[in-house]
């Protein structure tokens, strides 16, 4: 079972709002998928994080939250690698934060083949380079630093929940990585 750190920046909503927020609306959240670079840019290692639902099982999953009423989605993203990677992340967010795709998830299987089964949640997704010191916070139990390929291996792959590991095949394609 895993132990739940309470989140210091709720937002607005209490635990019973937020249900009934979740059964009625999409909820918005960004996603990261940390990297580093080397020194012509490109990807050499991809942060995927090990985390545990409640009943125990283990999966991989990616630095996620909800975007807080009046909070920029620049904000969202900072406080979340933060609070995922630690404070000393040093996240390099560009001036212009697009984002890598818009992902989908449903609180059933459907055509997106994104899945929380909580509720109904848009989320926008960005491959973030970060050159600070990392370490697994908050609900993570560890952090793993993997080379693309070893991240799209099917091992890995199949540790994912959800459908995540579209999310990462997707990331790693936008920056010109291929299985």
């Amino acid at each position: 079972m895993s132990v739940r750190t309470p989140d210091p920046h709720p937002g607005w909503l209490n635990e019973e709002d937020l249900y009934e927020a979740r059964r009625r609306l999409p909820m918005v959240y960004v996603e990261a998928i940390p990297v580093r670079l080397d020194s012509l840019g490109y990807v050499t290692e991809v942060g995927l994080l090990y985390t545990a639902d409640d009943d125990g099982r283990v999966y991989r999953t990616v630095v996620s939250g909800r975007v807080l009423y009046r909070e920029t989605l620049r904000a969202a993203l900072i406080r979340h690698i933060g609070k995922d990677l630690g404070p000393m992340a040093r996240p390099q967010l560009p001036v212009s934060p697009t984002p890598l795709t818009v992902a989908e998830y449903f609180p059933y299987p459907s055509e997106t083949g994104l899945v929380d089964d909580r509720q109904h949640a848009v989320s926008m997704a960005y491959i973030v380079p970060v050159n600070g010191e990392c370490s697994a916070r908050e609900d993570a139990l560890e952090l793993s630093w993997l080379t693309p390929e070893q991240a799209m291996s099917s091992d890995v792959q199949a540790e994912f929940i959800g459908g995540r590991e579209k999310l990462i095949r997707q990331a790693l394609a936008h920056v010109g990585h291929t299985p």
